[in-house]
């Protein structure tokens, strides 16, 4: 079983980059996955807060998780024509 080394977010290249002890590395394109689940500005927020505090968590929840039910769950908003 491979083992998680590293996780962290490259600004250069905007990926979570996970490497594992066999070698492998997977890199998740944030800007795609935001581009894909993302609907408001309080949403982008969430993930951004996430990629760059936390990448080990956001890439378990691309990974592994439903970003979109996660974000509609942690984010809350009022429309301002309400």
């Amino acid at each position: 079983m491979k083992k998680l080394i590293s996780c962290e977010f490259n600004i250069d290249t905007t990926c979570v980059e996970l490497k594992y002890s066999d070698g492998s590395m997977v890199s998740i394109d944030t800007i795609a996955v935001e581009n894909e689940v993302v609907e408001n500005m309080y949403e982008q927020s969430e993930l951004d807060y996430l990629i760059y505090n936390a990448p080990a968590e956001y890439a378990d929840l691309i990974l592994n998780g439903d970003p979109v039910t996660y974000l509609k769950t942690v984010t809350r908003y009022n429309s301002l024509d309400d």
